[in-house]
């Protein structure tokens, strides 16, 4: 098998006397989708804060295409080319769609800091990228506002690859949308495997969205993998039995019965 794009090596994090991690193993390969699941409190926050370089770990070692990284801070998490999608997805409602995209990295022509912004040029990349993962906004001036959750999403995510993500972490992607929006994201999430370079972290609550788009599956439980394979390894029972911990249906069954 290929050298995983990106590998965590006996990643742990405390916080005082607390630990929420404890010795993550985790390698996610190019043009995969991996399912990171685990009910509340499991560790998927912060481990993926680490990997974004939100927070430093305690001890273990972050490789990107088999190099050693220390990350100090989100720039150098995005420089080595790992992109996160938060939940709020860093979006202002009120601004153009591609005043959103190139937030901060916008074009301009002329001496800086007194240059114009080359507007046209990044309405036509704005519009050219989205279209890429499956939307086409017709017209990329339009208010951030005015857009479906889903289109919102995917302009977070084409965001995200245009400015050089290699590894696409996305944050409950699925969670506060309707049901249509969330086939939407669903169907950018494959586009964007599809494409064979980029790898995503999908991070979930929602198992049956894990198990439509999902290649491989780390489970979390308490800081700790409790259990890992692949879509053809794994089945719905065994998805169910690792998403609550580790606990056996009938143990939670005879629990809420005793009640």
């Amino acid at each position: 098998m290929a050298e995983p794009i990106i590998r965590t090596e006996g990643l742990s994090k405390k916080f005082g006397p607390f630990t929420a991690l404890n010795g993550i193993d985790l390698e996610v390969y190019k043009g995969e989708i991996h399912a990171l699941l685990g009910d509340n409190g499991a560790g998927k926050s912060t481990l993926i804060k680490i990997l974004s370089g939100v927070h430093q770990p305690t001890s273990g070692t972050i490789y990107v295409e088999g190099q050693p990284h220390a990350f100090k801070t989100p720039r150098d998490a995005s420089q080595a080319g790992i992109g996160t999608v938060y939940q709020d997805l860093a979006v202002n409602p009120l601004m153009s769609v591609t005043r959103n995209f190139f937030m901060g990295r916008e074009l301009t022509k002329g001496p800086a800091p007194f240059g114009l912004l080359r507007m046209e040029e990044m309405d036509q990349i704005t519009h050219d990228e989205m279209v890429k993962i499956g939307i086409d906004i017709s017209d990329p001036r339009q208010a951030v506002g005015t857009m479906s959750g889903g289109q919102r999403q995917t302009l977070a995510i084409a965001r995200a690859i245009y400015f050089g993500a290699k590894v696409l972490i996305l944050d409950e992607p699925t969670s506060a949308l309707g049901q249509k929006q969330q086939l939407e994201v669903l169907k950018t999430m494959r586009r964007v495997r599809a494409r064979g370079d980029i790898a995503i972290i999908f991070i979930t609550h929602n198992e049956v969205h894990s198990m439509l788009v999902s290649d491989r599956f780390t489970f979390l439980a308490l800081g700790e993998v409790i259990g890992k394979g692949t879509h053809e390894e794994l089945h719905g029972t065994d998805i169910r039995h690792l998403m609550a911990g580790g606990v056996e249906m009938a143990d939670l069954e005879q629990e809420i019965a005793a009640i």
